[in-house]
């Protein structure tokens, strides 16, 4: 991919020196013809970015664009050195910058592999950022222009697969989620219906704690009405006894006068008899 990229930098270079464009379409900035500042901070950016120096030809390429602010060669050979400098797997906006000057690039020029080369960079771009959707339209965009590019299209069959992925473990997320949901609603009813038992439980050991002690204290003795019912109840009986004792000396009093009745009748037949006899 390396080569390709440094080939379309000298081959843009050549067109870039031979001819100039016009713009896709009034709305668009317009390419002028290049002049001859242009051209010189081009090859001494080529230069420096065939020796991997990336930052030096960047500033080369800028001058570039200071010269010719529509060249579509020097906004993408920039582009491609600031790509170069970004670690695989960045995610800060100095990307973002290389992606404005793609964007730029394709809008600009209609050089076909130029732009066919700019759209299947920004494919790479938003592949690298995990943006798959994107990076199969700018896939699809560069193999409309250069059917045969077999690095586009193995690109955009990746870019196919990834994003079928990430689209069922997004599904597979949410399924979990739904189902962790779920389960928090189920053990909310179940703790729910728990502290329900459980409040039903203290609240039966607390009457039955109440009616035990309520016979504890029914069946203990207690000071004041209680003791005064039982002091009544004492009284009565030793009344009765009382009564029952008496009654019982008025009879043998009774029963004794009449046996003295008894003894004096007796002494008075047994005289009668014995004088009539």
């Amino acid at each position: 991919m390396n080569s390709k990229h440094f080939i379309l930098i000298i081959v843009s270079l050549i067109l870039a020196t031979t001819v100039g464009f016009t713009s896709c379409s009034k709305d668009e900035p317009q390419e002028r013809v290049s002049n001859k500042d242009e051209r010189n901070h081009i090859r001494k950016g080529n230069s420096l970015f065939e020796d991997e120096n990336y930052a030096e030809a960047e500033v080369e390429y800028g001058k570039a664009l200071e010269a010719n602010p529509n060249s579509a060669v020097a906004a993408y050979n920039m582009a491609l050195a600031i790509i170069k400098q970004v670690p695989q797997g960045d995610t800060t906006g100095v990307i973002n910058r290389a992606d404005s000057l793609l964007t730029f690039a394709t809008k600009v020029t209609t050089d076909s592999i130029l732009k066919s080369m700019a759209f299947y960079n920004l494919g790479n771009i938003a592949y690298g950022q995990q943006d798959y959707g994107k990076a199969i339209e700018r896939y699809k965009a560069s193999l409309r222009i250069v059917p045969n590019d077999n690095d586009a299209r193995y690109n955009l069959r990746m870019a196919q697969l990834k994003l079928k992925n990430q689209q069922q473990n997004q599904d597979q997320n949410k399924d979990k989620n739904q189902d962790k949901d779920q389960n928090q609603d189920q053990n909310q009813d179940q703790n729910k219906d728990q502290n329900q038992d459980q409040n039903k439980d203290q609240n039966q050991d607390q009457n039955n704690n109440q009616n035990q002690d309520q016979n504890k204290e029914q069946n203990k003795p207690n000071s004041g009405q209680g003791q005064q019912q039982q002091a009544s109840g004492s009284m009565d009986e030793r009344s009765m006894q009382q009564i029952l004792k008496a009654m019982e000396d008025r009879e043998k009093a009774t029963q004794q006068r009449l046996y003295q009745m008894g003894e004096q009748q007796q002494r008075g037949q047994r005289q009668a008899t014995r004088n009539k006899w």
